[in-house]
């Protein structure tokens, strides 16, 4: 059978990574419009912090035994009754079956003064590495920047252009930062964390217009002021990357609709990753991408036939140096007991939604030890705590041996890493096989090679293990 994958983003290339462990019997042929070899795009604002080199984001290269990878060849049309695809280079590549991963593009809203096509070189919408590369060569001798979007990646933008030591605005049209995960009362004191960290903030304002010139930018507001900085970073969303799709003839709502086993509207075609909805829902999360992978992956190689995909709950993480944010579900509303403890002064923030003993909605913002238990409670539908004390303020009961928090009090079923479902007996095991470094169990199980979030937890894991020689390991 001849698969192409047209994408070699995080979705294309964990794709290619799932067929080539099942079976040799396939060729895949995977097409990325990028120059670059895949990368792990979660990271790009801990580039643009200065933490991390281009290096470093790159993902496992999966190319050779019936693998074929080309990099800078975007596709341009399908072509359903032929089966095939054509390149930007006129290539013509037929398939037998054909994944999209065309991933999602940035939205650029439209302000009088710029040409959302061809946007002048201190505006850079921020979703890929070229765009980080473009931020990063004018903020070389830039002092000040204007970020607009106090979303998610818009605040990680910020925070990582902060911490190279340039005065950062985030520019925000709603009420309180990232209204679609945090209420009122957290986006408060994410403001005030952030600020603390260098990052001040405009709430409740739009953007109306931009004026360029050579030496700096000028952002026009609704409320009649104008901001002025030598770089401005749109971060206004992303928009699911459908054209292809579309010009196909395939059934296109928001995303590509997709059923269970991620086909579309032809059964020759299958979607997945952020241009893919899925049950009336679209994601731009990393873990549902690869779980998609997986489903794609065990159909298509005969594995298992009936698999199908079942999204899981998801989880946002805030991934910025000095913010620890977990937010999942909604707390705000829905039946059952709330429970919120709030320290503005110490950057602190929680709030839990409890039904019929069980977990349906939490946001943890701040240094919380309980962070780990409640993402699995949350995940996996188990049982609350009597104390809910344990929860809201990271009281978590322990021993002499075992202090709250330790990884030997983690269950085995913990799912420790969310984004490639890594169970901390998976860690134990790769241990007890002979990896004894944080390189080596990452390596073998994946665990942290998605957002990265829990990278710490699996320090902590074979740190314990490590010191667990002269004691009995629970299994």
């Amino acid at each position: 059978m001849n698969i192409v994958v047209v994408g070699y983003g995080m979705a294309g290339s964990r794709l290619a990574a799932e067929l080539h462990a099942r079976s040799a019997d396939h060729k895949v042929t995977v097409l990325g419009a990028e120059p670059h070899r895949a990368y792990n795009r979660i990271m790009l604002s801990t580039l643009l912090a200065g933490k991390i080199d281009e290096p470093d984001m790159e993902l496992a290269e999966v190319a050779g035994q019936g693998v074929d990878v080309r990099t800078g060849a975007g596709v341009v049309a399908v072509d359903r009754i032929a089966r095939e695809v054509r390149t930007d280079d006129g290539d013509r590549i037929s398939y037998d079956h054909l994944v999209l991963a065309t991933g999602s593009r940035a939205v650029v809203p439209p302000l009088a003064g710029i040409d959302p096509a061809d946007l002048p070189a201190r505006v850079v919408a921020f979703r890929t590495l070229d765009d980080c590369r473009r931020i990063l060569a004018v903020a070389r001798d830039a002092r000040s920047v204007l970020v607009l979007g106090g979303g998610l990646l818009g605040l990680e933008a910020a925070r990582g252009l902060a911490a190279r030591g340039l005065d950062v605005t985030v520019v925000h049209p709603m009420g309180h930062l990232m209204e679609r995960q945090l209420d009122p009362a957290a986006g408060a004191v994410l403001a005030g964390t952030l600020e603390e960290l260098g990052v001040r903030t405009e709430l409740a304002v739009a953007a109306s217009g931009v004026d360029v010139d050579a030496d700096e930018i000028r952002l026009r507001l609704t409320d009649g002021r104008t901001l002025a900085a030598d770089l401005l970073v749109l971060s206004c969303g992303v928009r699911p990357d459908t054209e292809l799709a579309v010009a196909a003839g395939l059934t296109v709502e928001r995303g590509v609709v997709v059923d269970d086993r991620l086909r579309t509207s032809d059964p020759d075609i299958s979607a997945i990753g952020d241009c893919a909805q899925h049950d009336g829902a679209v994601t731009g999360l990393v873990a549902p991408a690869w779980a998609q992978a997986r489903v794609v992956a065990q159909v298509l190689t005969g594995e298992d036939p009936t698999a199908r995909y079942r999204p899981r709950p998801p989880v946002t993480r805030l991934k910025a140096a000095g913010i620890d944010l977990a937010a999942m579900g909604d707390p705000s509303t829905g039946p059952g007991e709330e429970l919120t403890f709030a320290d503005p002064a110490r950057g602190t923030y929680a709030r839990l939604r409890i039904h019929q003993e069980r977990l349906t909605g939490a946001i943890l913002l701040g240094d919380n030890p309980s962070v780990g238990a409640v993402v699995q409670l949350f995940d996996r539908g188990g049982p609350v705590p009597v104390d809910r004390r344990a929860l809201l303020l990271g009281r978590a009961l322990g021993t002499a041996a075992a202090p709250a928090g330790s990884p030997a009090l983690m269950p085995d079923a913990t799912t420790v890493c969310q984004c490639n479902d890594v169970p901390k007996r998976a860690l134990v095991a790769c241990w007890r096989a002979g990896a004894r470094t944080v390189d080596d169990v990452v390596a073998a199980t994946r665990a942290g090679t998605g957002c990265g979030g829990c990278r710490d937890a699996v320090a902590g894991i074979v740190a314990w293990l490590s010191e667990a020689d002269s004691v009995a390991v629970p299994r």
